[in-house]
């Protein structure tokens, strides 16, 4: 005699009822796929906000040098230690200045004075953009609203379209 299991089936046969414990319903694969779906939406809606962080990260950093560059550029031309034009601002007239450097007046040997190691591109821009060409440049002449390169860089920009997070354009930064 064959022996009968807890399900009530024989031991060399299969039951339906056992099958149907074993396995999944197609109604619980579907709602699991879709919270897997929601949960990996999720994921890449972070992950994707994480990178415009970093960017923007990048963009304050980059604009704080070039600033700062802008600036020490002003100060060594006010006091002298940079020969300049009488009708000059004493802003570098572009940004490569501030890497290939400009010689040193308060020196006897031809020393030059360097204000950035290289300049820092915009992290919005085109990557296959150079560096010099990714910023908007604003001379001193020009007005805060409406800024426009001329013959020196009083301040620089982003030229991408795009708002940051906290939805303020990147070009106002």
């Amino acid at each position: 005699m064959k022996s009968i299991g807890v399900t009530g089936c024989r031991a060399d046969q299969r039951c339906a009822a056992t099958a149907q414990v074993r396995g999944f319903t197609l109604i619980e694969l579907l709602i699991t796929v879709a919270i897997l779906a929601m949960l990996a939406g999720g994921a890449m809606s972070f992950a994707t906000l994480a990178v415009q962080r970093t960017q923007e990260q990048e963009l304050r950093s980059a604009l704080r040098q070039i600033r700062e560059a802008i600036d020490a550029y002003k100060v060594a031309a006010d006091s002298g230690r940079i020969a300049k034009a009488a009708d000059s601002s004493g802003y570098p007239p572009t940004l490569s200045a501030l890497v290939e450097g400009v010689p040193d007046a308060g020196s006897a040997q031809a020393k030059k004075l360097y204000f950035l190691r290289r300049l820092p591109r915009d992290p919005m821009a085109d990557p296959a953009m150079p560096a010099d060409a990714s910023w908007g440049l604003r001379s001193y002449e020009s007005d805060a609203d409406n800024p426009q390169p001329g013959r020196d860089v009083f301040d620089v920009y982003s030229l991408s379209p795009k708002t940051s997070i906290g939805g303020r354009p990147y070009r106002e930064w």
